[in-house]
């Protein structure tokens, strides 16, 4: 016995009111379309972003400064030549870069130091200042580097990670503040 209700509310179903319902296979191919689509912007976007030149950031001017230099005190125990600082007069930083890495949240900084003295020097230590687009002051992050720079000599520091910086940070200033004879 059939009310007619057998064709009310199908949709996407085939069937009379006798048979039950099945689903029509589906013909359309915009989602399979959508996705190749979104794939091939994917990897027209991830090849242009490769093949792009690092950006360099801000270059700051670098500027000899004056730095104090630690005393050390002659009647501790230590060894005295693990102590001994070196003339930080005749060190400096000669040209410098710095970039964001790590997802732009750490600052990557290029430089090299000059070392004047006629000896070599190991454990340099530098600060850089982060400053905003109108140079207002962000944050410090310091580093100490194990290398060795030798006399009269200059060495290049390529991408030496100094910490997370804010994103606001635009500009970077890198001093010298101890290094020690090597």
């Amino acid at each position: 016995m059939n009310a007619g209700f057998g064709r009310i509310g199908l949709g996407n179903f085939a069937g009379n009111g006798d048979d039950p319902p099945r689903l029509q296979p589906s013909t359309s191919v915009w989602p399979k379309r959508g996705l190749l689509w979104l794939l091939a912007a994917l990897v027209v976007g991830g090849a242009v972003w490769f093949l792009m030149p690092p950006s360099e950031g801000n270059v700051a001017p670098t500027e000899p400064t004056k730095l104090a230099l630690t005393s050390i005190d002659p009647a501790s125990p230590t060894n005295a030549s693990d102590t001994a600082v070196a003339g930080l007069d005749r060190i400096k930083i000669s040209s410098q870069t710095w970039r964001r890495g790590g997802l732009g949240s750490k600052a990557l900084v290029t430089f090299t130091v000059r070392n004047d003295n006629d000896y070599a020097v190991k454990d340099v230590e530098i600060v850089c200042a982060f400053t905003r687009r109108d140079g207002s002051h962000l944050t410090d992050r310091s580093r100490v580097l194990a290398d060795i720079v030798g006399m009269k000599a200059r060495k290049t520091f390529a991408r030496v990670p100094v910490g997370f910086v804010n994103v606001n940070a635009d500009q970077a200033t890198c001093s010298l503040v101890t290094a020690r004879r090597a």
